[in-house]
């Protein structure tokens, strides 16, 4: 059995690094598509939000898919349907194709993240050890791939359709060759830990207020991430005067701060616990976002978004672990929420911050986030830190 559980963690680990490949892999082609389409800014926005959409739509219905149907399953039809529609969003020159492709691509994306989690939870409560936050390294680092890697080959020459290709291309083998590693439904309904099974039966009983208030712990998280990816680079150039060509550094330093924090956060919260975790994570991302905003240097600034990074790196990853140990709740349902929370929060997070800059400046709005970041460590520590278990119990 151990070495069933040993390939099906690396089998996971792929499946992770793959959908961050996938994922990021859009974000060159933008540009193309826009000019493709001959879109002006405000179309374009309004064709982004398709993707987000598709996602939080298909989020909460997947963890009922899952149940039914079991993680692998889902993780291989979501991500068969991804490598299918990447090439046709270098394709496709109608606004109602296009519409249709990008939302169908975020549905898979949506559905996969939630599958992939519940499956990475469940395996995690029978290896007996920490793994969420190399899974969510590991999404990270091909997120970094995927937005070069694509762009790389498209510099080598190649068509954004044929790059995308490739990319679809890698998704399809690596899920055909890491499929059978992964556990059937059988084998996740016989391998339950006897002090989860209780939380396989359906029910609503996700309206408990442990997994909304994890929810909104991720709300808040993930609020910041989209404020980093959306807001970062005007900020550096407007405020900060940095040129519009090293603007998109601040997001860079960050998600380099994130991926690598990933990769060895499993180790950190083995080492310590969830709670100085949550807690010191927060703590140092809220003091990173506030140095970043500051200070009258740029270069401290970049500092302040690695450190940010580097603090709220490992928080998530904790928070999918809790849930995966709420009581009456299954794995899947409780990530389905939480995901879907998060998510709304790196979507519509952004925008709420367009208003505050709009009625007082973006360094104020930013100033909103760092203030709400640092709340998260305490809030958790008020409602989780006295039920908190070792995994190793």
């Amino acid at each position: 059995m151990s070495l069933r559980i040993n390939k099906a963690v690396w089998a996971i680990r792929s499946i992770f690094f793959v959908c961050g490949l996938a994922l990021s892999s859009w974000a060159p082609m933008v540009p193309f598509a826009k000019a493709r389409l001959n879109l002006d800014d405000a179309s374009l926005g309004m064709l982004l939000l398709l993707l987000g959409t598709g996602a939080i739509i298909m989020m909460p219905i997947s963890g009922y898919l899952s149940q039914k149907f079991g993680n692998r399953t889902i993780i291989a039809i979501s991500a068969i349907i991804i490598a299918l529609v990447l090439p046709l969003l270098a394709f496709f020159d109608g606004i109602l194709l296009m519409s249709f492709s990008i939302l169908l691509f975020g549905a898979g994306i949506g559905t996969i993240d939630v599958a992939m989690n519940a499956f990475g939870i469940h395996l995690q409560n029978i290896y007996g050890k920490p793994i969420m936050s190399s899974l969510h390294g590991l999404f990270s680092v091909g997120g970094l791939f995927g937005s070069m890697g694509l762009g790389i080959l498209i510099k080598m020459g190649l068509p954004p359709l044929t790059a995308a290709i490739c990319i679809s291309v890698l998704v399809v083998l690596t899920l055909g060759l890491q499929y059978s590693n992964l556990f059937s439904a059988a084998e996740e309904f016989v391998n339950i830990p006897a002090k989860h099974s209780e939380s396989q039966a359906w029910n609503w009983s996700w309206l408990n207020k442990g997994v909304l208030f994890l929810g909104f712990l991720c709300f808040i998280v993930f609020m910041v991430e989209g404020a980093m990816l959306d807001w970062s680079a005007l900020f550096l150039h407007e405020d900060k005067a940095l040129d519009e060509s090293l603007a998109g550094a601040g997001y860079a330093v960050f998600s380099i701060a994130m991926a690598c924090m990933r990769l060895f956060g499993d180790r950190i919260v083995e080492k310590y616990n969830a709670s100085i975790v949550v807690f010191a994570g927060a703590l140092l991302a809220s003091a990173g976002l506030l140095l970043g905003i500051l200070s009258p240097l740029v270069s401290i600034s970049l500092l302040g978004f690695f450190l940010l990074g580097c603090g709220a790196a490992n928080i998530v990853p904790v928070f999918f672990n809790e849930a995966g140990k709420l009581k009456n709740i299954k794995t899947a349902t409780a990530v389905a929420v939480i995901t879907t929370m998060g998510y709304s929060g790196q979507l519509l997070g952004p925008a709420g911050i367009g208003f505050i800059a709009h009625a007082s400046s973006l360094s104020k709005a930013l100033l909103v986030c760092a203030v709400l970041l640092f709340l998260v460590g305490p809030l958790y520590l008020m409602n989780f830190s006295s039920k908190k278990k070792s995994l190793k119990a």
